[in-house]
């Protein structure tokens, strides 16, 4: 397990971060680390500022609470780093560490791994949009958290990774599902039927990395509360009626905001143009999410011969 050593820089960056924190009247300090580091010391410099820790897993963040710091596990090890700050806020809001609509001090290793180097003031309003904590418990309470934080990670990598180095935009309507189906009618050939409910959960990587291949495929996946996947290729008919849609937004966009809408589902949509993921509930977007950074893509090695010389 990597160290996150208290040095003279972050000892540093962190006294900004709560001065800041404090000159801005902020609602603390959100520092995300890849490691364990010094708890009481990163305390005894905290003076009345409120800090929460974020970390990928929570043997990082043993000693944390103890030592007087709120705590927020990730499990977003290799994700980008803006995404695991990202994942910080919106668990922070949700755990009510951070209130909606107040500015927070974030502090991160932006720039090389294993130093903390950046400093952001983050306002909430802007970053989570409408989502409240009160929204979230909502969320959870007809979609299991964890369910919702698995469909959404799965969704920022198709959006950022496409597919054979082509963008991706495809559709996850989860929750509801009794309701949702009777509104969806298959849009062709469905992939997933027949296999066992086991080989349709979203929970085991092997289904992600073959949901992945088939969202080139029309249509949207109807996924259940629980995470299993019950159909895919599926042409969602809900009327959008009465619906506001941004400027720019496709026909998938206002399919997951209608069946939002008219049902208890939560829609999770990822454009095709840019990468981004939306999610709807009630009709209107409660999270946006950037893809930040595209997958690299590799080009075969074109190798030519030189031209043997001609002897005359």
């Amino acid at each position: 397990m990597n160290q996150r050593r208290f040095n003279k820089q972050f000892a540093r960056l962190f006294e900004y971060g709560v001065t800041m924190a404090e000159e801005l009247e902020a609602d603390g300090v959100l520092v995300v680390l890849s490691g364990p580091t010094d708890w009481d010391k990163l305390a005894q410099r905290r003076r009345d500022v409120k800090v929460i820790v974020a970390g990928d897993h929570a043997e990082q963040l043993e000693g944390a609470a103890e030592a007087g710091l709120l705590t927020v596990t990730l499990d977003m090890e290799h994700a980008p780093v803006l995404e695991r700050l990202t994942q910080a806020l919106l668990q922070s809001v949700a755990d009510e560490h951070l209130s909606h609509g107040g500015d927070v001090v974030t502090l991160y290793g932006g720039f090389e791994f294993g130093k903390m180097d950046s400093l952001s003031v983050v306002s909430l309003d802007e970053r989570l949009g409408r989502l409240t904590a009160r929204d979230l418990q909502q969320l959870e309470t007809r979609v299991p958290l964890d369910i919702l934080k698995t469909v959404v990670d799965l969704a920022v990598e198709i959006g950022r990774e496409g597919r054979e180095g082509k963008r991706v935009g495809t559709m996850f309507v989860i929750g509801d599902t009794r309701k949702v189906l009777q509104m969806s009618q298959p849009a062709g050939f469905d992939p997933v039927r027949g296999y066992k409910r086991k080989e349709r959960d979203l929970r085991d990587r092997r289904v992600r990395e073959a949901v992945k291949e088939i969202a080139l495929l029309d249509g949207a996946f109807i996924v259940s509360g629980d995470g299993v996947i019950e159909r895919a290729c599926q042409i969602v008919d809900a009327s959008t009626a009465n619906i506001t849609m941004t400027k720019g937004l496709g026909a998938r966009h206002w399919a997951g905001a209608a069946i939002s809408r008219a049902t208890n589902a939560i829609a999770v949509v990822v454009s095709e143009s840019t990468g981004t993921v939306r999610l709807f509930q009630n009709g209107d977007v409660v999270l946006r999410v950037e893809p930040f950074a595209r997958a690299m893509k590799w080009q075969e090695f074109q190798y030519e011969p030189p031209q043997a010389e001609q002897v005359t």
